[in-house]
């Protein structure tokens, strides 16, 4: 990802034992503890040196120490991060060629920076949750017509 706001840990970079171990105490705690707004974590240094994270970001930290404590690497991107045409054909699992054309059908919104496109990460999520959208409508109606076709 483009820009220096992207965050990743590769896989074995982390001991998975230790993840898993961690990720289980945090969600017990969440399990245990639901009406809790914020978690205090505190650590050898005592009370007086508890850190304190919101609870979204407690999960957060409990769904990645999951996909690190099953040996897989995790990328953190901000909404804002701009991806070139490739990084957003990639995670799109199409072909940047395809990709470009749905650029040039103003399929979602780009940027130029200099001669290269760079889509946001947050405009190409959008995209998706469109594409998805509009994927699960048209194969709701093919299976409302395979249904009328069976009953006749």
């Amino acid at each position: 990802m483009s820009g220096n706001n992207v965050i990743g840990i590769r896989p074995g970079e982390v001991d998975a034992d230790l993840a898993g171990r961690a990720m289980r105490r945090i969600r017990e705690y969440l399990a245990s503890n639901p009406e809790a707004e914020q978690i205090e974590v505190i650590g050898e240094v005592g009370e007086d040196e508890a850190l304190v994270v919101p609870r979204a970001v407690a999960s957060l930290l409990a769904q990645v120490l999951s996909f690190l404590a099953s040996g897989q690497g995790v990328q953190l991107i901000p909404d804002n991060a701009m991806l070139t045409t490739q990084q957003a054909a990639d995670l799109l699992n199409v072909s940047r060629p395809y990709l470009i054309g749905l650029l040039q059908d103003s399929a979602m919104p780009y940027q130029m920076v200099g001669t290269h496109r760079r889509i946001a990460f947050k405009d190409l999520l959008d995209y998706k949750r469109q594409d998805d959208q509009r994927r699960r409508a048209v194969l709701d109606e093919l299976a409302e017509l395979g249904e009328e076709i069976g009953r006749n």
